[in-house]
């Protein structure tokens, strides 16, 4: 057994198939296989947060059968994909990993896109951050910067960074609804949010039906894509951590608030309320 996931290595979550309580459970893939001290680092601020926001986080082991992967994500109401160490494989749009790249986690790749093929297929919503949105990108068709150029921007600035750089948000997006205006200014038709950062990699091209909505303004980096107004869902992933700064940002806790909101509604069309 991988020592790096073996407390998440039962892969069934508490109360999954006992509905309770009427929080809507939000599936969370534990962040990586092959780092225990990152998923005991950050796993518990992206559930935290869930909880904030008045839903019920489900932890699911990288380590699980498929069989086990499946059974949780019939029983959850919406999905956060999170951030990880790991990059996503190269491969899976068509380029060869350089040097840069970081290993990639297979095993959570292969349970993301099963979350996300259930999600797509069923209306479910989903949050995905940094990793977690280069992951929805890719399973979307769309292509990743394999390693960010030098830029004045620190990116990889880490989670002891509070306010890294600003993103420029499309008022006119899904995300822009989410914004505090108390801390992003509205200048010809972008809010300027202070956000943190620590990644290495981006969107390059938008997958299939995703819209970019927001971009670093000095490298013009993405920052952010959502699923096409026309699809009527929330799919949204944004490349800093919102789970880091719910404490000072209503946008971060905004975007919670509205992936439980989501998740409770397709919890209330399930049950026939």
């Amino acid at each position: 057994m991988n020592q790096a996931n073996q407390p998440y290595a039962a892969g069934r979550a508490k109360g999954v198939g006992l509905r309770g309580d009427e929080r809507p459970r939000i599936a969370l893939p534990v962040p990586t296989a092959a780092n225990f001290e990152y998923n005991q680092r950050c796993l518990p601020l992206y559930a935290e947060a869930v909880r904030a926001a008045g839903g019920e986080p489900v932890e699911i082991s990288l380590l699980a059968d498929e069989s086990v992967w499946r059974e949780i994500a019939a029983h959850c109401d919406g999905v956060l994909l999170p951030g990880s160490p790991a990059d996503v494989d190269p491969a899976r749009f068509g380029e060869e990993a350089i040097d840069a790249c970081s290993p990639a986690d297979p095993a959570r790749e292969a349970l993301d896109y099963l979350l996300l093929n259930d999600a797509e297929k069923l209306g479910k919503p989903v949050l995905g951050i940094c990793f977690g949105v280069q992951s929805m990108n890719t399973w979307r068709g769309g292509k990743l910067v394999q390693d960010l150029v030098p830029s004045p921007v620190n990116h990889g600035a880490g989670p002891s960074v509070a306010i890294a750089h600003t993103a420029l948000v499309a008022v006119d997006s899904l995300l822009g609804s989410l914004v505090d205006r108390s801390e992003a200014e509205e200048v010809d038709g972008y809010f300027r949010l202070p956000v943190n950062t620590s990644h290495h990699q981006a969107v390059a091209v938008p997958g299939d039906d995703l819209r970019i909505v927001a971009r670093c303004p000095e490298d013009a980096v993405i920052e952010a894509v959502e699923a096409d107004t026309s699809e009527g869902r929330f799919l949204l992933g944004v490349q800093w951590h919102p789970e880091r700064s719910t404490a000072i940002s209503g946008t971060s806790r905004a975007m919670f608030a509205r992936l439980v909101e989501e998740a409770r509604g397709f919890q209330q069309k399930k049950a026939g309320v």
